[in-house]
């Protein structure tokens, strides 16, 4: 027969408002004892993308359309542009299926 360890009963535990925090936090900036170790954050190196000849050609022709003076930036803002459209379905397809 095996026993089951008790735990004891968790205290509710009281809620902090935004206001707590930003006071605790303003006090304890100076404390170096109250941070922990830091932390190196890199940005993540820039990725190249080639395209066909054909496509590149398409791509020069539709920013002079629209008045884009560097071709890779009007293929950064459109893709910038589909990325968020692809990122917002995305989104929106996993609210759908959660509920």
């Amino acid at each position: 027969m095996t026993t089951k360890k008790r735990r004891k009963p968790v205290a509710p535990t009281k809620r902090v408002t935004q206001e707590q925090i930003d006071r605790l936090v303003t006090e304890q900036a100076d404390e170096d004892s109250a941070w922990e170790k830091p932390i190196a954050v890199r940005r993540p190196k820039s990725t190249s993308l080639s395209i066909p000849a054909e496509l590149a050609a398409r791509a020069a022709f539709l920013a002079k359309l629209h008045r884009e003076t560097r071709v890779d930036k009007w293929v950064e803002r459109i893709v910038r542009e589909r990325v968020e459209i692809e990122e917002s379905a995305f989104t929106a397809a996993k609210k759908t299926l959660a509920s």
